[in-house]
């Protein structure tokens, strides 16, 4: 590992190409910078990213990292494709994805695979971090007007982000719902894991949806009856006790014999791996 860096969204469904494009070459040009590294030095690239599960999207990103990368073979793939790679390289398993969205994705041992989830927050993203979100300011809203149970999600919801009232709260979902929705996931947690009632309920609720999306994947690939590796990936997990704990007892309702893994590398990690695999094999890197 020669060097990383971290940068905004890069989804191009979700927050636009101009955005994505921005986030992904501020991201390279920072690696670069970092170990002087030219762009023509580079022989490959491997994209993992939300929102390319078309043919026109990932067309779009490649054509971005070959005209800044002319030597490089460049794959772009999903990220639930990355975190599979993280999690069993060229193995048998299942993912269980859970950062601003939520998916399933699991291959066997014949290359066949399947997929739960992660169509985006109009249609699916249950249990995502965007998800758990929406629904908290949700109920803290009804609080606030005496449609729902008193929750601490009131009391500390408009100080979270900065928001003087609630018209300027949801000014800023409206116009940003990826940045306000996803970053209310942490109070979430960490009123949860205090005892805030409805906190803990959208936690407990969260955990089943995601259990869900793995049991869908379970049955698509036929392994009801044996052993199923299952990886946690994304942003969601390790951040709340009873979120995890949620997870891990619905999980075993849907398919009794899940066997829990952490991945071995990060999903970058992963990338990596595939975009000198990729390369190596079509002869561009020694």
């Amino acid at each position: 590992m020669l060097a990383q860096a971290f940068t905004g969204p890069s989804n191009p469904i979700r927050t636009g190409f101009a955005r994505a494009w921005f986030s992904l070459s501020k991201a390279a040009d920072c690696v670069l910078a970092r170990k002087k590294i030219r762009a023509g030095h580079i022989r490959g690239i491997c994209a993992g990213l939300g929102g390319v599960g078309s043919s026109s999207a990932r067309r779009s990103v490649k054509l971005f990292f070959s005209r800044g990368f002319p030597n490089a073979l460049v794959h772009v793939t999903t990220d639930l494709e990355i975190a599979l790679e993280a999690a069993f390289g060229p193995s048998e398993g299942i993912v269980l994805l859970a950062g601003t969205g939520s998916a399933a994705f699991g291959r066997d041992a014949n290359g066949r695979t399947h997929r739960a989830g992660g169509r985006g927050p109009w249609f699916s993203d249950e249990g995502s971090a965007f998800d758990m979100g929406r629904h908290a300011i949700a109920a803290a809203l009804r609080a606030e007007e005496g449609r729902g149970p008193g929750t601490e999600l009131t009391k500390r919801i408009l100080k979270w982000h900065q928001a003087q009232d609630w018209d300027s709260l949801l000014d800023q979902a409206a116009k940003l719902p990826d940045e306000v929705f996803p970053k209310t996931f942490p109070l979430v947690a960490k009123l949860a894991d205090a005892g805030d009632a409805v906190s803990c309920g959208i936690l407990t609720e969260a955990g089943a949806s995601l259990a869900q999306l793995a049991g869908s994947v379970v049955r698509g690939l036929g392994w009801r009856d044996r052993e199923v590796p299952v990886a946690k990936v994304g942003g969601v997990h390790g951040r709340s006790k009873l979120l995890d704990a949620a997870i891990e007892t619905e999980l075993k309702k849907v398919t009794p014999q899940a066997r829990l893994l952490p991945a071995k590398v990060s999903p970058a990690e992963a990338a990596v791996q595939m975009a000198i695999r990729l390369s190596r094999a079509q002869g561009n890197v020694a």
